[in-house]
């Protein structure tokens, strides 16, 4: 059975969110609110027109108004999405919503098209390399046209893309209410170990070794070498996970991007995403996402097979040394991921 129809069998519940705002000089406040509704499809998600792109209709508009047979089917998976969020951040609302403003800082990580009104929330380790390319080339008028083109690391560079952080307050607002949302979410876990595999276990990450590695060294192991507290480069995935636990880390700065929970990067209990991408379906995700911008004609997202991609059996293999304890204390950290997602609790997993 296709992960899409096992996830529509899983989720039910049909809820309502608009996202109103309120201005200020320097902080951006979103409120939420919500209403049940018996449709299963919404007209308009914010009660108010939005606007044509150049004659064509928008990517909102073509999600929640789909004129085609086959939009309007994948429309109501993503709207079980939404919904799945909806629902938990409603249900966790003391954990999820402890901070009731959100500032223009906080929104760095949402890069925006204007040509084609997308805003896109990019989660490191699930695709977004990928999708940061494809943002260059569809903000790029005409610069790129082959996202694989682009190196890597070019596309990591901040400046070639503009993120909603960059815009006043009143632009903030707008774009928030008029462009189409959208973010890619993966298995919580599996996202952290493909963090762990990629910035400790390859030799040329030495920024992380130096800024993260040998941190970790000096608070989680005993009779650590001179070497290995100068080099940072041998972190194992038990000191790794015994360092996000520890609350003195969680005090003292908010994670790295790469292992930060996806409601503290992208903040889907304060901004209401019109579209959830995941990992399992990403091109079927991304493809529909172009699909719903009006260029899939002529762009489509880059597949290619990775045979270093961390799986869900090599993250098993991980977590055989992880003490139930700190298994415990882990899936806590995270644990508004798997239920805002519907990821299950993984069957290695010894809770206490």
């Amino acid at each position: 059975m296709k992960p899409a129809l096992l996830e529509v069998m899983r989720m039910s519940r049909i809820c309502r969110m608009v996202l109103a705002t309120c201005l200020g000089s320097f902080i951006l406040v979103i409120f939420y609110f919500q209403s049940m509704l018996h449709p299963v499809m919404r007209r308009n998600p914010f009660g108010v027109d939005i606007c044509c792109r150049k004659g064509s209709r928008s990517p909102l508009q073509e999600l929640y108004n789909p004129i085609q047979l086959e939009l309007s089917n994948t429309a109501v998976l993503h709207q079980m999405r939404r919904d799945q969020v909806t629902d938990t951040c409603r249900a966790n609302s003391v954990t999820s919503r402890k901070r009731r403003v959100l500032t223009p800082s906080d929104l760095k990580h949402l890069v925006v098209d204007e040509d084609h009104e997308l805003i896109y929330c990019y989660v490191p380790k699930v695709a977004c390399t990928n999708w940061k390319r494809l943002m260059m080339v569809l903000t790029g008028r005409g610069k790129y046209s082959n996202p694989m083109e682009i190196p890597a690391n070019e596309a990591h560079v901040s400046a070639n893309l503009k993120t909603l952080n960059q815009y006043s307050i009143p632009e903030i607002n707008h774009r928030l209410k008029s462009y189409m949302k959208f973010l890619f979410v993966r298995e919580p876990f599996e996202r952290l170990v493909s963090a762990y595999r990629n910035k400790f276990t390859q030799k040329y990450n030495t920024s992380f070794h130096k800024r993260y590695g040998t941190k970790i060294i000096r608070r989680q192991r005993k009779n650590a070498t001179q070497e290995a507290l100068r080099k940072g480069d041998d972190v194992k995935f038990e000191e790794f996970v015994a360092y996000l636990i520890d609350p003195h880390t969680q005090r003292e700065e908010p994670f790295n991007e790469h292992w930060q929970t996806v409601y503290s990067l992208c903040h889907p209990c304060h901004i209401r995403y019109d579209l959830v991408g995941k990992y399992e379906t990403l091109e079927e995700d991304s493809n529909f996402v172009l699909q719903l911008a009006g260029v899939s004609s002529y762009l489509k997202f880059p597949t290619y097979a990775k045979s270093t991609r961390t799986t869900d059996e090599m993250t098993t293999e991980f977590f055989q040394n992880i003490s139930s304890e700190h298994q415990t204390q882990l899936y806590e950290v995270y644990k508004l991921d798997f239920l805002m997602f519907n990821y299950s609790v993984p069957s290695y997993l010894k809770l206490e």
